[in-house]
C-alpha cells in the first residue's frame, strides 16, 4: 500500500474511560492511528485489550457509561465529534459499515435474510421496491452465496455460519462504503469457512477500492489479510508495522506470544484411559429440518443421518466438523434441547429419546450444556448471582442453599464472589465463559455438553478455560462431549475424537491414531487445511 494514498481515518491520542477506575481506568490509553484508501490495518491483542471499544468509538457506538475523555477521530479531515446525529447515522452504514464477530446476534431471527438487507437500503433513502429487491439479490449474489433468489426468503437459522457472516457482509457492503470495519469476523468459523472469507473480502476490497480495519486476536488471520498491523495490549499501544515487519521480526515479548499462541501444539499428550461405564450413548440419531416453500410444498433439510456415539464416565469426545457439518445440532440432540427424528438417546443406562418434558425435567441436571456464545446464552437485565441459582431452585433447593452453591461454583471456575453482584456486560469474554461453566456446573452434572465454548476467544483465554475444564473435570469427575471445529484445542483435550460431515460421523476413534492416521479423506482434508492455517507462523522467531 502506498503511502501517498490519502488517509480516511486518523485518530490521535484516543482515551477512552472507565466507569469503575482502579488498576483498569481506562478501555484506551492515548492511541493514535491512521487508515489509508484502499489498504487494510489489522489491529490485534487478546481480550480486553480494547479492540472493540476502538470500532464503537469510531462509530459513535459506545456503551452509556463509557466516554471518550480525550483524542479525536478524524473521516476525510473531519472530526467525528462535530458531527450530529443525523449525520452520524448517514454516515453509518453508508461511508462506514461494520461487519460483527456474531452474525446470530447482528441478525434479527424473525426475519427472512432479504428483508433485513432491504430494511438496511429502506433506512437510507432508497424508496423504490423493485430496485431494492434487485439490489438485495445482487449482493447474496456477490458474496458468494447460492440460489440468492431463494435465500432473499431464508430465515437466519437456516443457513451455516459461514453463510450467515456472508450475509452480514452483504448488509454491510449495501451502499460500496469506504471503510470496513470488522470485528472480529472470521473468530468463531472453522478454518475453511475463515480461508473463504477472508478470500471474499479480500477480493472486495480489491474490487472496490475499500479500507479496511480489521480486528481480531489470531497472527494467522493477519497473515492472510493485513497490509499493516497494530498490536494492543490492555489498552496500551504495544507494537506497529507492515505485515511483513511484525510478523517476520516482532519486536515485543508480547507480540511474539501472541503469535507462538496460533500454532501451539498440545504440551502433554493425555493418557489412554481404559474403557470406563457408558454415561451418554446415542444410536442412529436423526435429525430433520423443514420450512414452507410458498403455498404447497416444503423443503426438508436433513441434519443428523444415523449418528451412533458413546461417552464413557471420565471421557472427553471431541465432536469436530466444519460450519454446517451437524456438529451443534448433535449437541442439542445430546441434551434433549432439541428432540431427534429417529434413534435413540440413552443417558447413565435410561432412555430419554422421547421422554416427556415434565418426566425428563427431574434428570435435566446429569447433563447440562455450554454454549458457544456466553453473551447471548446470559440474561444481559439479572445478576450474575440470580442466573447462577436458577438451577439449583428448579432442582427445589432454598434460596440458601442457592446462593451458597452460586458462590461455590463461582470458586470453582476462579472468579471473585463479588460477580454475584454485576451484569454481563461487566465481564470480558473469557469471564462471561467461565460464568456459563459456573452455571452449567450449579446443579452438579455428570456430563457437560461444550459447544464451540472456546471458538470466539483469543488463543492466550483459550488456553485458560482448556486448563479450567481439565481441572474440573478431574475434581468432578466430569464426562465432556467437546463440540469444536479447531483440531488443536480437539488434541489437546480429546481423548477420543469423531468427525462429522453432512450429519455423518465419517470416522472416530483415540485422538493420537485419527489425527496421525486419518483414513477417511474428509479427515485428512480437514487436517490439511489446519495445517495451511498455522504453517506460515510456525517458523517465527
Amino acid at each position: 500500500m502506498s503511502a501517498a494514498q490519502p488517509i480516511l481515518l486518523d485518530v490521535e491520542h484516543l482515551r477512552i474511560a472507565l466507569p469503575s477506575g482502579g488498576d483498569r481506568s481506562h478501555a484506551l490509553h492515548g492511541l493514535s492511528l491512521h487508515v489509508r484508501e484502499g489498504e487494510c490495518l489489522c489491529v490485534v491483542g487478546e481480550s480486553g485489550s480494547g479492540k472493540s471499544m476502538l470500532a464503537k468509538a469510531l462509530l459513535r457506538l459506545l456503551p452509556a457509561p463509557l466516554k471518550i475523555e480525550h483524542g479525536t477521530l478524524r473521516w476525510r479531515g473531519e472530526d467525528l465529534a462535530n458531527l450530529d446525529e443525523p449525520a452520524m447515522r448517514a454516515l453509518r452504514g453508508r461511508d462506514i459499515s461494520m461487519v460483527f464477530q456474531e452474525p446470530m446476534s447482528a441478525l434479527n431471527p424473525l426475519l427472512s435474510v432479504g428483508r433485513q438487507i432491504d430494511e438496511t437500503l429502506q433506512a437510507h433513502g432508497e424508496k423504490d421496491r423493485a430496485q431494492r429487491r434487485t439490489r438485495v439479490v445482487e449482493l447474496l449474489g456477490y458474496v458468494g452465496l447460492p440460489d440468492p433468489e431463494r435465500l432473499y426468503h431464508a430465515y437466519p437459522f437456516e443457513l451455516s455460519g459461514g453463510q450467515r457472516q456472508r450475509v452480514v457482509i452483504a448488509m454491510a457492503l449495501a451502499f460500496a462504503p469506504k471503510l470496513l470495519i470488522a470485528d472480529e469476523p472470521t473468530s468463531a468459523l472453522d478454518v475453511t469457512t475463515q480461508r473463504q472469507i477472508l478470500d471474499l473480502l479480500r477480493r472486495i476490497q480489491r474490487e472496490q477500492g475499500m479500507a479496511m480495519l480489521f480486528i481480531t486476536h489470531d497472527f494467522a488471520v493477519v497473515e492472510a489479510i493485513a497490509d499493516r498491523v497494530l498490536v494492543l495490549q490492555k489498552g496500551h499501544h504495544v507494537e506497529a508495522g507492515t505485515a511483513a515487519q511484525v510478523l517476520g521480526a516482532p519486536q515485543q515479548d508480547y507480540t511474539r506470544q501472541l503469535i507462538a499462541a496460533v500454532s501451539a501444539a498440545p504440551d502433554h499428550p493425555r493418557p489412554i484411559l481404559a474403557p470406563g461405564k457408558p454415561v451418554l450413548q446415542a444410536q442412529q440419531l436423526e435429525k430433520h429440518f423443514s420450512r414452507r416453500l410458498g403455498w404447497w410444498g416444503r423443503r426438508t433439510t436433513r441434519a443428523l443421518a444415523g449418528v451412533d456415539l458413546q461417552l464413557a464416565e471420565g471421557e472427553t469426545l471431541g465432536i469436530v466438523g466444519e460450519s454446517g457439518s451437524g456438529k451443534s445440532t448433535l449437541g442439542r440432540c445430546l441434551v434433549r434441547l432439541l428432540r431427534s427424528d429417529g434413534g435413540s438417546l440413552h443417558w447413565h443406562g435410561h432412555d430419554v429419546t422421547d421422554l416427556p418434558e415434565a418426566r425428563l425435567r427431574g434428570q435435566r441436571g446429569e447433563v447440562q450444556m455450554i454454549f458457544q456464545d456466553p453473551f447471548a446464552s446470559l440474561n444481559p437485565r439479572q445478576r450474575i448471582g440470580t442466573q447462577l441459582m436458577t438451577g439449583p431452585l428448579a432442582q427445589g433447593r432454598s434460596p440458601a442453599q442457592a446462593a451458597e452453591k452460586a458462590r461455590e461454583v463461582l470458586g470453582l471456575v476462579g472468579l471473585p464472589e463479588t460477580a454475584l453482584e454485576r451484569y454481563p456486560h461487566e465481564f470480558s469474554g473469557g469471564q462471561r465463559q467461565r460464568i456459563g461453566i459456573a452455571r452449567a456446573l450449579a446443579v452438579e452434572p455428570k456430563v457437560l455438553i461444550a459447544d464451540e465454548c472456546v471458538s470466539a476467544l483469543d488463543a492466550l483465554i483459550q488456553v485458560q478455560i482448556l486448563e479450567l475444564l481439565e481441572d474440573l473435570q478431574r475434581r468432578l469427575k466430569l464426562s465432556i462431549v467437546f463440540i469444536t471445529h479447531d483440531l488443536r484445542v480437539a488434541a489437546r483435550l480429546s481423548d477420543r475424537i469423531a468427525v462429522m460431515q453432512a450429519g455423518q460421523v465419517v470416522e472416530q476413534g483415540a485422538t493420537a491414531a485419527l489425527l496421525g492416521q486419518p483414513n477417511h479423506p474428509y479427515t485428512r482434508r480437514l487436517l490439511q487445511d489446519f495445517a495451511l492455517h498455522t504453517s506460515v507462523l510456525e517458523a517465527t522467531p
